[in-house]
Parts: structure tokens; C-alpha cells; sequence
């Protein structure tokens, strides 16, 4: 791909996040007061994120990392400059330099050291002159075709009818396949855990709707549990807002954040690791602290 198409495609992309943050959780549907079926024990069919498969973090600005233990199993990227990613170093690239190299530090110190199993793929310039592979046309077009492949999918969960609406808090609730959005406009998972069960079928699938934000946990970690065959790859959170997830450290989030605004995960100063089984694209920025990302197996 030329320099031309690349910085062409960039803009596009961005725009899609912009286009998208309009509601998202309006879709009909009953009001229910917690356990549902919407869909039946299989639900909607699942989403594909083509090319974006292999990100574990993505972002239209920066991703900052303040936290010792994050480790991002998994690729990451973002249409911004190199210098709007902190706290990182990576292995290795689906793009091979001439020269063999491999391997890129992006602004870490001794408090803030995350490692990218996977590739970093920016924007121009790349971080160091040794990392001249890096934040070049063939990184800027890798991420081009994720993203606008995740903005494909992006539109699709827009696009799906809600089924009954769980309210604002999930906490404590066992849900069953299905579109999920709340009237409140928010989600939380608050007081307990959210289990989601498959009913013994692998190919559940789960769409939580919510044209505000999203927050897991407040003064102690909450998870997302699995159970009876579901997947972390086939559950999809559609935000139109922010996303907090365990701000007070610790927990396990579960399934692809999609949201229009930032994503943060835990705060500074909380050494617990918070762990994310899937993946999370931002429209702004996204900070990690102690955080661990597990991109699920495709």
C-alpha cells in the first residue's frame, strides 16, 4: 500500500468512531427485571473482526501504560504519532524489517514497563531511530485494514435489535445468550460478579448495548464468570461512552470492548493486575495499569 492510501484510509477510520458514538442502546425490546433469553440459548450470530482479530489494544489516540505487570498478549495499535505510546516494548511484528530487527521501546521507565507479546504499530515517526521499521507506511496500513474492519463490525452490533432489558447494574445476574441494552443508558457491574451462561452451547453469543459508559467494579474488583461452553471471543460490549473496568484493581473483564470514548483499566498506585480476556478498541485514548490482556483464540 502507498504512503497515499495509508494516510488516505487513517481519517476514515477515525471517522467511523465519530459516526458511531450516535446511540447505540436504543434498540426495542422488553423491560426485564434481570435473567433473560432474548434469542434463545445460541442468541445472535457472532461478529467478525477480521483483521483486527490479532489486537489486544486499539486506539484513534494514545495508550499509556503505568503499571509494572501489563502485558498485552497480542498486538497493539493506534493511528497516533509513536510518541502516544508510554510504557511499552514489543517482540516482534507481522511486518519484518530488512534488517532482521525486532523489538521497540516506547517512553518506558522503571515504574511503567509493559510488554507487547505482538506488534506496536503507529503513526509517524517511529519511537527511536533504531526502530525506524516501526511507525512507517507498512505499520500505519497493518492497522488501517484492522480498523476498518472492526468498523464493519462496529455497525453490525449497532445495527442489532436489544432483547430484554437487565437494568443498569449486572452485578449478580446469570444471563443467558441474547442483545442486551438498558434503559438507563448505562451499564455497571457492581456488588457482585456477571456470570454468562452458554447452556452448553460453544457458539453463545452476547451484545451488551449502552449509549453512556460502562463501569466494572468500584470499591472492589469485579469479573465476568463463564460458564457451560461461553467464550471470551463471543462476547461483545458496545459503548457509547467511557469505560472504566476495575479502577480499584484486580478482577477479570470478559469479551470486546468496543467504546467511543477512553478505556481505562485500574488506577495508579493498585499492584493488583486486572486481567482482560479479549480486547478493546477505543475512539480516545486507553490507559492501563497493571493489566493484562489475553487476545482469545480466533
Amino acid at each position: 500500500m502507498t504512503s497515499f492510501e495509508s494516510k488516505c484510509k487513517r481519517p476514515m477510520w477515525i471517522l467511523a468512531f465519530a459516526l458511531t458514538a450516535l446511540v447505540v442502546g436504543c434498540g426495542g425490546g422488553d423491560s426485564g427485571g434481570g435473567d433473560g433469553a432474548p434469542g434463545g440459548a445460541t442468541g445472535p450470530a457472532a461478529v467478525p473482526l477480521g483483521a483486527a482479530t490479532t489486537f489486544g489494544a486499539g486506539s484513534g489516540a494514545g495508550i499509556t501504560n503505568q503499571g509494572t505487570s501489563t502485558v498485552v498478549n497480542g498486538d497493539l495499535g493506534t493511528f497516533a504519532a509513536s510518541t502516544s505510546v508510554t510504557g511499552f516494548h514489543d517482540l516482534s511484528m507481522a511486518y519484518t524489517p530488512p534488517d532482521g530487527a525486532t523489538g521497540c521501546t516506547y517512553t518506558e521507565t522503571t515504574s511503567n514497563i509493559g510488554l507487547v507479546t505482538g506488534g506496536i504499530y503507529t503513526s509517524t515517526p517511529p519511537p527511536t531511530v533504531e526502530c525506524a521499521h516501526e511507525g512507517t507506511d507498512e505499520t500505519v496500513a497493518y492497522f488501517t485494514a484492522a480498523a476498518n474492519d472492526l468498523s464493519l463490525a462496529r455497525a453490525e452490533l449497532n445495527a442489532m435489535a436489544a432483547g430484554a432489558d437487565p437494568g443498569a447494574n449486572l452485578g449478580g445476574l446469570t444471563l443467558a445468550p441474547g442483545v442486551y441494552a438498558t434503559s438507563s443508558g448505562a451499564f455497571e457491574i457492581t456488588g457482585s460478579d456477571l456470570t454468562l451462561d452458554a447452556q452448553g452451547n460453544p457458539d453463545a453469543f452476547w451484545v451488551f448495548q449502552t449509549a453512556s459508559t460502562l463501569t466494572v467494579g468500584d470499591t472492589a474488583p469485579r469479573s465476568v464468570i463463564l460458564v457451560n461452553g461461553a467464550h471470551p471471543k463471543n462476547v461483545y460490549w458496545r459503548i457509547g461512552s467511557a469505560a472504566t473496568i476495575n479502577g480499584a484493581g484486580g478482577g477479570t473483564m470478559v469479551g470486546n470492548i468496543i467504546a467511543d470514548s477512553a478505556v481505562t483499566f485500574s488506577t495508579i498506585g493498585n499492584a493488583d493486575v486486572t486481567i482482560l480476556n479479549g480486547r478493546a478498541f477505543s475512539s480516545a485514548g486507553m490507559t492501563m495499569v497493571n493489566t493484562v490482556i489475553n487476545v482469545p483464540a480466533p
